[in-house]
């Protein structure tokens, strides 16, 4: 029977994958009037000053040492500023479902960082065939002909794996934040993203000159809100709970949602090759996530401690 607490975490795991995988879409009918350094400098900012209105709601007060700043910074760079940016940048070019399947490969991206550097988690050969199948499915999706030609298509879905990099990375730093309230580096990393890209908006966008449309600023506010504020809270608590590669395992549920949300609401569709390579990164991801199966032998032994219990 699975426990209370792990239903909650695996709750909150699919809720998770549901306001990560809108996001895309979000994304996608922002920077459709809004440049993308602007969308995620408003994002940032909306979704940290939301936040920190909720911890003075609590009583709480972000710690003040510039040690703690300093691990914000380095979370907002690899969470935020930069991933986010080469997302909004590249759905310029590349539909909202293609990103999210190439940012699925977040967790594999992770167990290669975790095996070849922090090594802080105990790794095994299936997340290794996990891999492998998601690097294929990734030259399926890609396509194999694309690194003939330097187009902006290929450079978009290359900008996006790196923002999978980046996401790999965040969530292997993330773990130095325990215990702190999750809300807290959710909110630290957010501001200081917004206090990263802020000046590039105003140099770059001259924000003040944009005409934005009506469904820009929805979509900025549902992702301010949703899948930033809400989520970066989600996200730290289940680092702490889950582990970094459990966390991002989120991605093989994210990838049907986010596909799904952008083939209904938006009209994407794709080739077999994209859909073949889709099916290939969420059974890497799948095998390097989901738990072993269980021993034949267990019921067994569990029956016989059971009737013959230790002394």
């Amino acid at each position: 029977m699975t426990s209370p607490t792990l239903a909650k975490d695996l709750a909150l795991l699919l809720l998770l994958a549901t306001v990560w995988g809108a996001a895309y879409s979000f994304i996608r009918v922002g920077v459709e009037t809004i440049p993308p350094i602007t969308l995620i400098a408003a994002r940032t900012l909306l979704a940290g000053a939301l936040l920190l209105a909720i911890l003075k709601g609590r009583g709480l007060r972000l710690p003040r040492d510039m040690a703690t700043w300093r691990r914000f910074l380095i979370q907002a760079c690899l969470n935020s500023a930069l991933p986010f940016t080469l997302i909004a940048w590249a759905e310029l070019h590349v539909e909202a479902g293609l990103a999210v399947i190439l940012n699925a490969l977040t967790p594999i991206f992770t167990f290669l960082i975790t095996a070849g550097i922090t090594r802080h988690e105990s790794l095994g050969p299936r997340k290794l065939i996990g891999v492998v199948l998601g690097i294929s499915g990734t030259c399926l999706i890609i396509g194999f002909n694309a690194f003939h030609s330097a187009g902006t298509d290929l450079i978009a879905q290359l900008a996006v794996v790196l923002a999978s990099v980046c996401y790999a990375m965040a969530a292997i730093f993330g773990r130095n934040f325990r215990g702190l309230d999750p809300m807290m580096p959710a909110a630290g990393s957010l501001i200081s993203g917004a206090a990263i890209l802020i000046p590039f908006s105003l140099v770059i966008d001259r924000p003040w000159t944009l005409s934005v449309s009506f469904a820009s600023i929805a979509a900025l506010l549902a992702l301010s809100v949703f899948s930033t504020a809400l989520a970066f809270v989600i996200y730290f608590r289940l680092v702490h709970r889950l582990g970094s590669v459990a966390t991002t395992s989120q991605a093989y549920l994210r990838v049907p949602i986010g596909v799904g949300i952008g083939a209904v609401f938006l009209g994407e569709r794709f080739s077999p090759t994209v859909l073949a390579g889709l099916l290939l990164v969420v059974a890497g991801v799948f095998a390097m996530s989901v738990p072993a199966p269980v021993r034949l032998s267990q019921p067994l032994d569990w029956l016989r401690a059971r009737r013959h219990p230790a002394p």
